[in-house]
């Protein structure tokens, strides 16, 4: 099997390592890839991924069995449709099935329509209707005697209907904020104010072939930039998997509660597709209840869920492209694993590019360094993007899967490079 994966990000670094494990695959391309992602595959710079008609000529060209999507971008820009009419298989969603991530507004009423169990919203595009919703339910959450007022501080969450990279959402505290914030996007978008919803997040991910599903253990992020969870949002500075804190019945309750629901649904409605479903929760004293849906892979996740999958991932990939995932049996470590983001100074804002990395580390068993958007440039390694390199490690233990992987991302070096020195701590100490 001939796979081509589009994207240049560690999530696409990590498919492509995986990938290359399988003996069911007998090339890999990358497109545009990273130099990651060309010590294991050829990578196709030039190919404009948003563009559909490239990436089907890319396809036909390297004669590829199936084109893994892994970012949205192109799932939005239409490339699954144009693969489709090409006759090429692709893992991903449509155009019109890919509004399940790339709008917030379908999304929710998706989840409306069909009683899934998610935050309290309402949509705005006009700016007078939203400044009056939003200061009468901050100056609401200031009077005592209102019964729904909270015992803590008031928030409300903004979120843009668009895909904005995992930064298009706002945890207001107050209406100056929000209102701020929620001017900026109606200039261009529509948005959801949400109620703002307590409890630990954790990241599902639903394989299906459009029929039958599989789903993956749980994973977390850590969405903010700073220490303690604090500070703005990131694309995600870590990831662990799977979550302590979700037990035996408490994933019972995922499944029952929130993924069976939401699969019978996609189906009810005409919305299922060959691809990764990507639900991600808050858990709350109340239930879990679905914060978002994206249609790929999450980054970064990703890197830290596949160095747990044991079975042969490229036959997996075929199963889904061919609709024949029912009774496709699959096996997952029981390790723990945890990825450390290694960002470029100044992001999430503003950063360099083009910074050379000095070093890589020597990697202990089961570690790996994970690129991100990196190129070569006269031979010298550099940087392209915020968020780097990311640095996994599986051990049996948290501690020892930390420390590995701690270890490996304090020795990626390059100017003004950082991490969070704290990924996993809340739920693991």
């Amino acid at each position: 099997m001939i796979v081509l994966v589009l994207g240049n990000g560690a999530r696409e670094h990590a498919l492509i390592w995986k990938l290359s494990q399988s003996p069911s695959v007998t090339e890999l391309f990358a497109a545009p890839g990273n130099a990651g992602t060309a010590i294991h595959a050829t990578n196709l710079p030039l190919v404009d991924i948003l563009n559909p008609s490239q990436v089907v000529q890319a396809a036909r060209q390297c004669r590829a069995d199936v084109v893994f999507v892994g970012s949205e971008a192109p799932l939005e820009a239409g490339v699954v449709d144009a693969l489709q009419a090409a006759g090429i298989s692709a893992i991903g969603p449509d155009q019109h099935r890919a509004q399940l991530e790339s709008s917030k507004v379908f999304s929710k009423e998706f989840m409306v329509r069909n009683r899934l169990p998610t935050a309290e919203a309402r949509e705005f595009t006009d700016y007078q209707a939203f400044e009056g919703y939003v200061t009468q339910l901050f100056e609401r959450a200031r009077t005592p005697s209102q019964a729904h007022a909270p015992s803590g501080e008031f928030k409300l969450v903004i979120k843009k209907s668009g895909l904005a990279q995992g930064k298009g959402v706002l945890e207001a505290s107050s209406a100056d904020e929000a209102l701020s914030f929620g001017k900026s996007i109606l200039a261009s978008d529509a948005l959801l104010v949400e109620e703002y919803l307590t409890g630990f997040e954790i990241s599902v991910f639903v394989l299906s072939d459009g029929k039958d599903w599989v789903v993956l253990p749980p994973t977390a992020d850590f969405k903010k930039a700073g220490e303690g969870d604090t500070g703005p949002n990131t694309g995600g500075m870590g990831a662990i998997c799977p979550v302590p804190l979700v037990t035996p019945p408490l994933w019972q309750k995922v499944l029952s509660e929130v993924v069976e629901p939401t699969m019978s649904a996609l189906t009810r409605d005409n919305l299922n597709f060959c691809g990764i479903l990507f639900i991600g929760l808050m858990m709350t004293a109340q239930g879990p209840k679905i914060l978002e849906f994206n249609t790929r892979f999450g980054d970064p996740e990703t890197q830290a869920l596949l160095p747990l999958i044991e079975s042969d991932f490229g036959e997996l990939v075929q199963a889904l492209a061919q609709g024949r995932l029912a009774g496709h049996a699959w096996k997952v470590s029981d390790h723990k694993s945890l990825g450390i983001v290694i960002a470029a100074p100044g992001y999430p804002a503003s950063y360099p590019k083009n910074l050379p990395v000095a070093a890589l580390p020597s990697l202990p068993p089961a570690t790996h360094v994970f690129h991100a958007t990196t190129t070569r440039l006269n031979d010298q390694l550099v940087t392209q993007g915020g968020r780097c390199f990311t640095a996994v490690a599986t051990a049996p233990t948290w501690e020892a899967a930390y420390d590995k992987a701690r270890g490996a991302a304090r020795g990626v070096q390059f100017p003004g490079a950082w991490i969070r020195t704290d990924i996993g701590e809340k739920f693991f100490i």
